[in-house]
């Protein structure tokens, strides 16, 4: 057996008591914390992960210990790192089996690559963002990319515009509360009645656009998913630099991204819904 006090290398946590019965939902609620921290980066220290959680090293030592014992994350000792592991991620594909989306996607998307040359993604909405949950990357040198799990702003987003298409007004209202209209190019639409207006025009034609609004240089054309009520679910993107994907191949490549939601909403049992104005 080690002996733990010695041989710990950097960033090891201590042995520890466990936690009473009156401090365990304080100790889950910072566990979740924790891991959610750890996942969103490639590494961290004991030190770094202490400071972005404003949780004390102490603690963060015990809840580590305990995190790492369900493989819920992992420790690289030379470079005292820690990083996500695999029982996460396990449990986190329970969620896209559950959805059935990315499974039952993942060959509709794989032929819509082959057909554009970019890459296609395929995203939810979760609290009024973005999440991209499977990608198929394109081949190309330059090309989009967006790591699983990652989030987004809905205003400024493909996946996220063709999500606001098929929602109310009402909440389509909430989330632009909510989560504001942030600028990132002088191209992204941060008035509300502008926004309004290209969502309308968005669900009239079957797909939505980023025209260089979240990253200058890049475009972004995607496609509602619907499920069996006839109501958005998702979406399925394909995004890539503005010299491929030129205003005048939207016409093009629209049609295209539309036809392989379509193909995912059939084949989950889904049904899309008449075209409608949002007054």
């Amino acid at each position: 057996m080690k002996t733990l006090e010695l041989n710990r290398k950097r960033g090891r946590p201590r042995a520890f008591s466990p936690q009473s019965k009156a401090g365990s939902i304080q100790a889950l609620d910072r566990g979740m914390t924790l891991l959610r921290v750890v996942a969103e980066a490639d590494g961290l220290t004991l030190t770094d992960l202490a400071q972005r959680t404003g949780i004390a090293p102490s603690t963060v030592h015990r809840l580590l210990f305990t995190l790492e014992s369900h493989r819920f994350v992992t420790h690289d000792e030379e470079r005292g790192l820690w990083f996500i592991g695999v029982d996460a991620f396990q449990i986190g594909t329970a969620f896209l089996r559950n959805r059935r989306l990315a499974g039952m996607g993942r060959e509709t998307m794989r032929q819509l690559m082959e057909q554009t040359g970019e890459t296609i993604n395929l995203g939810i909405e979760d609290d009024g963002e973005v999440v991209f949950i499977s990608q198929v990357e394109s081949h190309n040198t330059l090309r989009a990319f967006f790591r699983a799990g990652s989030r987004s702003l809905m205003h400024a987003s493909g996946v996220g515009k063709a999500l606001l298409a098929g929602f109310s007004e009402s909440r389509v209202k909430q989330i632009l509360y909510s989560k504001g209209l942030m600028r990132f190019t002088d191209k992204t639409l941060v008035e509300p009645a502008a926004l309004f207006v290209e969502l309308n025009e968005s669900r009239q034609r079957g797909w939505a656009v980023d025209d260089e609004e979240r990253t200058l240089g890049m475009r972004c054309v995607a496609a509602p998913i619907y499920n069996e009520m006839g109501e958005v679910i998702a979406a399925v993107s394909m995004s890539g630099p503005a010299v491929r994907i030129t205003s005048q191949r939207l016409g093009e490549f629209g049609p295209l991204v539309m036809r392989a939601a379509d193909q995912i909403t059939a084949s989950i049992g889904g049904i899309p819904p008449k075209k409608f104005a949002l007054n």
